[in-house]
């Protein structure tokens, strides 16, 4: 046990050490989690046995709901309302164009069966929104005319049309499965699966804004439960869990719900488990000596899907709504595959009409393939296509986005001595950049005007902006023990290191902003500023 909870930490801290690592050499952060997965596998350096697709199956579903909620959750509906209607054509017509193309190109080129051909086709034919979200959010990389937007939209909401058209094909390779069967399929798979989501995200916002949870998080706590049943119930009725998940995901991360930021960072942090889950799974999954002998067809497939699917998908769409040139140029170049596709292949390998393990072997091919072509090169086609827009910041199109020139508040109290105390506002010269927000008087908050009058007992809230870059600053407490010299200084008399300066004394309970006249006492806390270098 022991050493199980060891070797999982020591993959944690690679997967993050990677992703650091990634950050600077340009390498998509999901292709090295899949390489560490490879590293660590069977055929890699600690020799890890696992081969066990049915459980592979069930944890990278379980993990693909939540990345999946979180592609709605984190993603700012008045950013992308604009192009959400491209988005949608992209995330289903797109899929199935995607789809027919790279099945047929299969069949008629590599000798395929038309049906196993359209299946390849079928996994292979959504984006992946954890590797688009991972490389515009690493460069910075905002997009003109909305393309950013319209690229998240599409990768998060497509894996619910290739997972509908992977079911539907491997029924029909089952042999159980007529045209009534598929209409009513595909109107289950749409209808229940919206539906779902729609409901259980207004119930859940309804919740979230009555409901007072007794401990902080445990609202955390409660999101993860609705995006578990998000997918649960539609899937219990035949709907699309996935769909359910990522509209469950949109309404609640663009409503209105109290502690709205930490739910966004807990989200992130948790999403970025499931991806370094996912990704090291699958590959740990993969036994590299295999791949040498589906590299050809996948290379094919892969240059195929690049240059001829995915473009034909793109420009069939976007040129009806008169989108330029290098727009379509880039949109088609981002076409990522990722770990949906290779969830979804194992999904194919493990089910009884098909049970072929090379599905996954040579999609898992395909995603390196991508994600190492087409993710490292994103950044230079986006700049040689002139479509990098360095007037705004991508992140504004997330939910998680915070302004860099965020407020802070300052607390001030009103004693006698103070020499606000009984003075109007007007008559006071506050530091220039700062603002008297609110005074607290009597336990209730007063919204002030220059009438306002301070008061002894009075708490002033200052707002100012608040100071973002840390770097080269040093905080450090220095705790006045028995028989310290300074006891009894005033602090203009303690000799301090150059470029230092007391900030605060913390007194028992009490914080004391001090200045050169305060003393020092015994049991004080000294907080220091000074430069770290």
């Amino acid at each position: 046990m022991n050493t199980l909870l060891l070797l999982g930490a020591v993959i944690l801290i690679a997967c993050i050490l990677g992703a650091k690592f990634s950050a600077r050499a340009g390498i998509p952060t999901l292709f090295i989690f899949i390489a560490l997965g490879m590293i660590f596998g069977s055929d890699g350096l600690l020799k890890i046995e696992f081969s066990d697709y049915q459980l592979s199956e069930k944890i990278c579903s379980i993990a693909l709901i939540f990345i999946m909620f979180y592609g709605g959750f984190g993603t700012k509906w008045s950013a992308a309302k604009p192009v959400a209607a491209k988005s949608i054509l992209l995330s289903t017509l797109g899929v199935i164009i995607t789809a027919c193309l790279t099945g047929l190109f299969c069949h008629l080129a590599l000798g395929t069966s038309l049906m196993e051909g359209m299946l390849i086709g079928s996994v292979l034919g959504s984006t992946d929104a954890a590797s688009v979200f991972s490389i515009l959010r690493s460069h910075r990389l905002n997009l003109k005319y909305g393309t950013a937007s319209m690229l998240e939209i599409e990768s998060g909401s497509n894996d619910p049309c290739a997972y509908m058209l992977t079911v539907l094909f491997l029924s029909a390779m089952d042999g159980s499965v007529s045209a009534g069967n598929i209409l009513y399929a595909v109107f289950a798979q749409i209808v229940y699966g919206g539906a779902a989501g729609f409901l259980i995200a207004l119930i859940a916002k309804k919740i979230l804004k009555k409901f007072k949870f007794g401990s902080e998080g445990l609202d955390s706590v409660f999101l993860v439960a609705v995006g578990l049943a998000a997918y649960a119930i539609p899937s219990l009725l035949g709907g699309n869990g996935y769909l359910s998940a990522y509209i469950a995901g949109i309404i609640l991360g663009n409503a209105d719900i109290p502690n709205k930021k930490s739910l966004v960072n807990f989200f992130d942090a948790f999403n970025n488990m499931m991806q370094m889950l996912i990704f090291f799974l699958l590959g740990l999954l993969v036994f590299p000596s295999q791949l040498p002998g589906v590299l050809l067809p996948a290379l094919l497939i892969a240059l195929f899907l690049t240059f001829v699917a995915r473009p034909a998908a793109v420009f069939l769409i976007l040129t009806p709504f008169r989108a330029p040139l290098r727009q379509q140029l880039l949109v088609s170049w981002a076409g990522l595959r990722g770990a949906a596709s290779i969830v979804f292949a194992i999904v194919a390998a493990i089910s009884p009409a098909y049970g072929d393990e090379k599905i996954f072997q040579i999609v898992f091919c395909v995603v390196l393939l991508s994600l190492l072509m087409q993710g490292t090169l994103l950044p230079l086609a986006a700049k040689k296509l002139k479509m990098i827009d360095a007037r705004e910041n991508v992140l504004k199109t997330f939910n998680d986005y915070s302004e860099e020139t965020s407020i802070q508040f300052i607390r001030l109290e009103m004693d006698q001595s103070h020499p606000w105390t009984n003075r109007p506002i007007r008559e006071i010269e506050p530091l220039p950049g700062t603002l008297i927000a609110a005074v607290i008087r009597g336990g209730k908050a007063l919204i002030p005007n220059g009438g306002t009058v301070m008061r002894e007992g009075d708490t002033v809230i200052i707002a100012a902006k608040e100071y973002l870059d840390r770097d080269g600053i040093e905080l450090t407490e220095w705790k006045i023990e028995p028989g310290n010299p300074c006891i009894g200084q005033k602090l203009r008399d303690i000799d301090l290191k150059r470029d230092a300066l007391i900030i605060l004394i913390l007194r028992g309970d009490t914080d004391i902003i001090p200045d050169g006249e305060s003393t020092v006492a015994e049991g004080d806390t000294l907080v220091l500023y000074s430069r770290s270098d």
